[in-house]
């Protein structure tokens, strides 16, 4: 990797009720690649991914990003929060691979592996880069995020919904803020999140919620559930997709530790459920529950961009 010299500068303003995260370290690389093919074995609903980050200084307790950092020598744990690498030519280099011919104008998902709109995003501005270029090639794309920064972005977000199919999701686990500021310490606070939804569906750009990850033990009771679902179904959520926390390699590594010393009353539980890197069972009822809370509170809304929970 092409890593240029390390550019350190304070965290913009933090977002009121997280953790404050000191001396980041973001390092500039020049991609050889900035659109990347999803292996053929994933299960992904897509083929093609933009990540213009690698790190997130988010920091959240369970990402299953961490072990990514690996690859290029780093740890999982510190070094992923607070050595971010900056592509600081994304939007250049997505412009030339869409012109390329051999480029078939397939889906381009972001946020799958680092939230594309994560402190970094506020200086560098490489996704609202990376959503002109799609806007302008008239290229289909999706944008994960748990930053309500990307309400900064309506304006282009709004220009390429007129050339093309732009879907977006906010990422809110819990709307505990016990549970938020222990788990996801350098996130925005959830109802700021839940107002982008509110104002991304307002202006045109279908935004679904993912309930993700519930944390069991932590965020999975009921009654947190259905204050979730209550709180994305009033700020307009066109779809709801819960996600039981998953525990790959690596990521266990980091989480666990963090268990121990915030709830060690659950770590055998934990153990227990996490044989593997999955509760599948544990999963399929909280998802069954999440429907059943949908349906009580009057189901999602019925339209032409509306669309039915992805569970």
């Amino acid at each position: 990797m092409d890593i240029e010299q390390p550019t350190l500068f304070p965290e913009p303003d933090g977002w009121g009720d997280g953790r404050s995260l000191h001396d980041v370290e973001y390092i500039h690389t020049r991609a050889k690649r900035i659109v990347n093919r999803v292996p053929e074995a994933s299960r992904m609903p897509f083929r093609f991914t933009i990540n213009a980050y690698r790190g997130c200084a988010h920091a959240c307790t369970y990402c299953f990003a961490r072990p990514t950092h690996e690859f290029l020598g780093m740890n999982a744990g510190e070094d992923f929060e607070r050595r971010i690498v900056v592509k600081v030519n994304a939007a250049e280099k997505l412009r030339r691979e869409l012109r390329d011919p051999r480029w078939g104008g397939d889906h381009i998902a972001m946020g799958t592996n680092t939230d594309p709109y994560q402190p970094a995003e506020g200086r560098y501005k490489l996704t609202r880069g990376i959503v002109e270029a799609l806007g302008e090639a008239g290229n289909e794309f999706s944008i994960l995020t748990k930053s309500p920064m990307i309400v900064r972005d309506l304006d282009v977000l709004v220009a390429a919904a007129e050339r093309t199919h732009v879907r977006c999701n906010l990422s809110i686990g819990t709307v505990d803020d016990e549970v938020w500021r222990a788990s996801e310490p350098g996130t925005p606070p959830p109802r700021q999140r839940l107002e982008a939804v509110r104002r991304l569906n307002e202006a045109g750009i279908p935004c679904g919620v993912l309930i993700a990850p519930v944390l069991p033990g932590i965020s999975d009771d009921p009654a947190q559930l259905e204050t979730v679902v209550e709180a994305v179904l009033a700020a307009g959520a066109v779809s709801v997709a819960p996600i039981l926390l998953h525990l790959r390699p690596g990521v266990r590594e980091v989480f666990m530790p963090w268990l121990a010393e915030y709830r060690p009353d659950l770590v055998p539980r934990y153990r227990r459920l996490y044989a593997g890197s999955y509760a599948s069972a544990a999963g399929a009822r909280m998802s069954q529950l999440v429907q059943e809370l949908v349906r009580e509170h009057g189901g999602l809304p019925v339209g032409p961009s509306r669309t039915r929970l992805a569970a």
